[in-house]
């Protein structure tokens, strides 16, 4: 999209009492860096109380990498623009056999926990995520939360994990069968288990399904996230899930798990 068209989005929500704006991009080899500073002011001058939470480790290697700057560089860079928080995606699985096979041409764990925790010291609060459910032993999903883990032990900078559950359709490995349900609460309660050092699981209904998302509050997670406006990349390879959900209707599924909405913005402060 055109930094205009970006705009547009925002100031046609002007009505609306939004706290966030969540930007994932794809990786594209032609824009100029400048492409995602001015973006980023641009927001901010449209909406300046905005928190903008934006590019994954992955986009933050590729721009290090094709602009010729250091991960720390581009951060602080992000950071003057308006940057104030880093999405989780681009974890897939830690394990390098299996990114081998399904995301060789992305930042390998090393740089992305690395970028993690350079993000960490400067300030910036971060999610984790763990796409389960298609080629991953358990042992690998176990290391996965184990070296989330011991990031979080030396920097305390997660503020949630984000267990992220594999969809087959629109991609190479459309054979696999999709992750059951009792699979992805499985997830849930190991990953509160394992990972008592961050602070939050989140049960992202676009991905589990809101129903089986409202059932993990009771498998570990405290997080039911989130309203949203505009998702693409789930629906994209195949997810019937709504494309958003009112605060109205979070709340009714919060009580009728029985549980107590409290609604909070991207760092997690309580909103009155």
């Amino acid at each position: 999209m055109s930094l205009e068209d970006v705009f547009d989005k925002l100031r046609q929500r002007a009505h609306q009492p939004l706290t966030e704006v969540h930007i994932v991009n794809g990786l594209h080899p032609d824009l100029p860096f400048s492409y995602y500073t001015d973006l980023l002011r641009g927001l901010k001058a449209i909406r300046p109380g905005m928190h903008l939470k934006c590019f994954t480790a992955v986009e933050i290697a590729f721009f290090a990498d094709i602009y010729g700057m250091t991960d720390e560089g581009v951060l602080r860079e992000l950071m003057a623009a308006g940057l104030d928080s880093l999405p989780g995606g681009g974890a897939e699985i830690f394990a390098e056999r299996v990114r081998r096979k399904i995301c060789h041409d992305k930042a390998d764990a090393d740089r992305y926990l690395a970028i993690h925790r350079i993000a960490h010291g400067l300030g910036l609060r971060s999610n984790v995520t763990m796409l389960y459910g298609h080629i991953e032993t358990m042992a690998e999903r176990v290391d996965h939360m184990l070296r989330a883990r011991a990031l979080q032990d030396d920097t305390g900078g997660f503020q949630a994990f984000i267990p992220l559950a594999f969809h087959p359709d629109n991609n190479q490995m459309r054979k696999l069968p999709a992750p059951t349900a009792s699979d992805t609460l499985r997830v849930h309660a190991v990953a509160r288990l394992m990972l008592d050092n961050i602070p939050h699981i989140k049960a992202f209904w676009i991905a589990t399904g809101v129903e089986v998302a409202q059932l993990a509050l009771w498998y570990g997670a405290d997080d039911l996230d989130g309203t949203v406006q505009e998702e693409r990349i789930y629906h994209m390879a195949g997810s019937r899930t709504p494309e958003t959900l009112s605060t109205a209707d979070i709340r009714r599924l919060i009580r009728e798990a029985g549980r107590e909405p409290i609604e909070r913005d991207t760092l997690y402060r309580i909103v009155a």
